[in-house]
C-alpha cells in the first residue's frame, strides 16, 4: 500500500526540513510526518510572490498539526534572472528557496529537506524539481507513488481541511513568460483575486497580459458575469487597481494554461 511505503520512507529519513506551502501536498505531509514520529521542523516561505492570506493559512493549519513551524523571508525578486520570467523562473525561486533550507539543515542538525511534490508533477513542466536535485531535496510522495487525487483522498480520511483545497502557484504564474515581474504588478494580481474571491468565486486565476486582467474562472461559475452588477463591479475594481481592459476567459480555468 502506498500509505505504508510513505510511512517507511519517512522513518528512513528521520528528521527533516519541510517546504511547507500550506497546499494539498505539504500539509498531508507534514500531517504523516508528525503522526509517524519524524523529527520535523516546517518553514514557510514568505515574499512578494506570496498572497498574504496563503502566509496566515500555512501557520494556522500548521498550529492545527501542531507541529514546529517557522516562517522565513526569500528574496528571488532581486534576481534578475527571476524576474526577467523565462521559461525556467521556477528554477531560480526553487534554488533560492532550497539553498536557504539546506542551510537551516546543516546548522539545526536535520538530516534531510524534503518538499511535497507528488507523482503527477512529473507530467508537468516543473523547472523547480531540477533545483530539488542539485540541493539534494527528497520528495517522499513521489518516491511513494502518491497522485494528487490519493493524496486528497488520504487527506480527507485524516480529516485535513486541505482535501478540498484548490492548487495556489505564487503570484508570478500569472504572467505570461517574458513579462517581467515587479511588486506592483503581484500586488495588482493578488488584490484582484482577493476581490474577486470575495464576491464567492472558487478557484480561480487573473493572468495579466500587459494592459489586459484576463480573468479564469471554473466554467460552472462563468454564468456569474451575466450579471451586469456584478460584471460592472468588477470591471470598475479591476480598473481601478491599474488595468486596462478587462476579460474573461470562456475556456474557464484550467491549471497550467500559460505552459500550453
Amino acid at each position: 500500500m502506498k500509505y505504508q511505503k510513505l510511512l517507511s520512507i519517512l522513518r528512513e529519513i528521520e528528521s527533516a526540513v519541510l517546504a511547507f506551502s500550506g497546499g494539498v501536498d505539504s500539509t498531508f505531509l507534514l500531517k504523516v510526518m508528525k503522526e509517524s514520529g519524524v523529527r520535523t521542523l516546517a518553514v514557510t516561505a514568505y515574499s512578494d510572490t506570496m498572497p498574504a492570506a496563503e502566509l496566515e493559512n500555512a501557520a494556522a493549519l500548521a498550529g492545527t498539526i501542531n507541529a514546529v513551524h517557522r516562517v522565513i523571508t526569500t528574496d528571488e525578486m532581486s534576481n534578475p534572472d527571476f524576474t526577467c520570467n523565462p521559461r525556467n523562473r521556477c528554477f531560480y525561486c526553487k534554488d533560492e528557496l532550497f539553498s536557504r533550507l539546506a542551510a537551516i539543515a546543516r546548522a539545526e542538525e536535520y538530516r534531510f529537506v524534503i518538499d511535497g511534490s507528488n507523482h503527477d508533477d512529473l507530467a508537468d513542466w516543473r523547472p523547480g524539481m531540477q533545483a530539488a536535485a542539485i540541493h539534494g531535496v527528497r520528495s517522499p510522495l513521489l518516491e511513494a507513488g502518491l497522485s494528487k487525487d490519493e493524496i486528497r483522498a488520504f487527506s480527507k480520511e485524516l480529516g485535513l481541511p486541505t482535501w478540498s483545497k484548490p492548487a495556489s502557484p505564487c503570484l508570478s504564474s500569472r504572467f505570461p513568460y517574458g513579462v517581467r515581474i515587479t511588486k506592483n504588478r503581484l500586488k495588482r494580481v493578488e488584490e484582484a483575486e482577493s476581490f474577486l474571491k470575495k464576491l464567492g468565486f472558487g478557484d480561480l486565476r487573473v493572468r495579466s497580459d500587459g494592459e489586459t486582467a484576463k480573468i479564469e474562472v471554473d466554467a460552472k461559475e462563468l454564468p456569474g458575469f451575466f450579471d451586469k452588477e456584478l460584471r460592472e463591479s468588477v470591471v470598475r475594481k479591476l480598473k481601478a487597481l491599474g488595468f486596462k481592459y478587462v476579460s474573461v476567459d470562456l475556456e474557464g480555468f484550467r491549471s497550467g494554461k500559460l505552459n500550453e
